[in-house]
């Protein structure tokens, strides 16, 4: 049976999320989160439909694949066919050919999940390591914690215009080459993914906006996941993202996650270490692809 590359249509993005709600699990690797896709929903649904790819065996999903800008490509595959060859072939195929509509010729990346039948493929096609990333994982069977600094967290909401702009504010500011907009927040809230999901501000004492953090549910019994979490700049080293990471994972956990997954970048040590204070494990390394 011969496997297809398609792109969805608007009306079929419930079914991808809920093919990746599908292949989330605890002792799964690192990769495509329903919450990606939620996070991407800032660009509006027809930019999501429009950069999901799908690889189909007759009518099951095999892999998801989100093109997040131009030269990366993030895939996701299911359980079963984690060691398929022939669905390895096909997207290494893909991404090779820029005529088939992922990636451009030159420098491009791509983000597969580690030990795949996929990744193994791209190696093999010449593919090299490129950027080294940090899983952690918090186990959330039991209660979190409350911080240990002094902070009042609310949930971002629709109705309370002031939080939105606050939120975004930290956003921009945590993250120099964000894009993030007060329009764009509205979108990503307004789509399915953020039915299971919060966002969350914290405020120091003087009611300043300190930390934000957006945290993503799979579903009762599955890793979560936090995407994107930031503190000001000029409140940094105060414990602020400790305090908003242990805020986000009990908000997870009141959604029936398991566990809290995030992944940093592994040169970004005082990432890595914040979410290490929150209680999150530090998982094996795993690196994007590159070509160029």
């Amino acid at each position: 049976m011969t496997i297809t590359k398609h792109t969805p249509g608007t009306e079929e993005l419930p079914t991808v999320l809920a093919a990746l709600r599908g292949w989330q699990g605890d002792q799964a690797p690192a990769a495509l989160h329903p919450g990606d896709v939620g996070w991407f929903w800032r660009f509006g649904e027809r930019t999501v439909a429009a950069s999901v790819r799908l690889w189909r065996r007759d009518d099951q999903i095999l892999a998801v694949g989100l093109v997040d800008g131009a030269r990366l490509l993030r895939v996701n595959v299911a359980p079963d066919v984690f060691a398929d060859e022939e669905l390895a072939q096909a997207v290494a195929v893909d991404a090779a050919d820029p005529g088939r509509g992922l990636l451009p010729e030159g420098e491009a990346t791509v983000d597969a999940p580690s030990g795949s039948a996929v990744s193994a493929a791209l190696r093999a096609d010449g593919w090299s390591e490129g950027e080294r990333w940090t899983p952690l994982r918090r186990d959330l069977g039991g209660p979190v914690e409350d911080p240990e600094v002094a902070v009042t967290v609310t949930v971002v909401r629709p109705d309370r215009p002031g939080d939105v702009a606050d939120r975004v504010a930290v956003q921009r500011s945590a993250f120099a080459r964000s894009t993030f907009t007060e329009e764009r927040w509205h979108l990503m809230a307004a789509g399915p993914a953020y039915d299971s999901a919060r966002c969350l501000l914290a405020r120091d004492p003087s009611g300043a906006a300190v930390a934000a953090i957006t945290v993503w549910s799979a579903g009762p019994g599955l890793p979560g996941l936090v995407e994107p979490m930031g503190v000001h700049p000029d409140h940094r080293g105060r414990g602020y993202g400790r305090a908003i990471t242990l805020a986000g994972a009990a908000a997870l956990r009141e959604l029936g996650s398991s566990s809290a997954l995030v992944c940093a970048e592994s040169s970004n040590a005082a990432a890595v270490a914040t979410y290490a204070a929150a209680g999150c494990v530090p998982q094996p390394e795993i690196v994007d692809l590159c070509r160029g």
